[in-house]
């Protein structure tokens, strides 16, 4: 197991970071000594909140219901009861214009459920992560991106966004994503108007932090470069 501690203090001293990176581990059964997620949630993303926050915990298939669009993305089937639950939304969503139909298909979601889901923050993480959700603002996730770029691991070009949630699966399946989030994950998370997530497998993290020393001083290095640059050949 990796020293989750070192990896967490190395991201957030380096990315400026004001909130806990999150580790998120997909389990077939309750794993031994973590903690059972206790109450009610609104949505999946809820629970990085709550990880963000120093909280370590696991959630059962139930713990989702309350997000359709969630449990859809980690593959995770609504009881009979709510089954309509899921169309309901996507007609909500799709009447006011926010998404077409044809765009759901699309949606990354996990390979099979998971019969539980450990949330942690990065340093405390009981068990190595699956996924790795790192949320800042875009000038210092830039280099996190980059970090990853020299470390040679698998990234993935562009931006995705609604909803945020994909942002797991398409991780799990393609390499290192950036993800502008979405609207609902704003609310429930508390993330900034000025943040993104950068999603990354946790096997490539140790690989992407080895290197981020070398892109951070290399960035400040080039910031003098260019503004010396531009003091000399600006004419405005």
């Amino acid at each position: 197991m990796s020293n989750w501690s070192a990896l967490e203090q190395s991201l957030t001293s380096a990315l400026s970071l004001g909130r806990r990176p999150v580790a998120v581990a997909f389990c077939d059964a309750a794993p031994a000594g973590v903690a059972r997620f206790a109450g009610t949630e609104p949505s999946g993303c809820s629970f990085w909140r709550l990880a963000a926050a120093g909280q370590a915990f696991y959630t059962v298939p139930a713990d989702h219901y309350n997000c359709p669009i969630g449990s859809h993305t980690h593959s995770i089937k609504l009881p009979a009861p709510r089954a309509a639950e899921l169309e309901q939304t996507l007609t909500l969503m799709g009447g006011i214009g926010y998404v077409r139909m044809e765009e759901v298909p699309g949606i990354p979601t996990l390979p099979k459920t998971p019969g539980a889901v450990v949330y942690a923050p990065l340093g405390d993480t009981p068990l190595d992560p699956d996924v790795v959700l790192v949320a800042g603002r875009p000038g210092r996730l830039m280099l996190l991106l980059e970090a990853a770029g020299r470390a040679g691991v698998a990234t993935q070009p562009g931006l995705i966004g609604r909803p945020t949630c994909m942002a797991l699966p398409a991780a799990l399946a393609g390499g290192t994503i950036a993800s502008t989030a979405c609207i609902g994950n704003r609310v429930y998370t508390d993330l900034g108007d000025d943040e993104l997530y950068v999603t990354i497998p946790g096997r490539d993290l140790p690989r992407i932090a080895a290197e981020l020393a070398t892109i951070v001083t290399a960035n400040n290095t080039l910031a003098d470069y260019h503004r010396a640059r531009r003091t000399s050949l600006a004419t405005e």
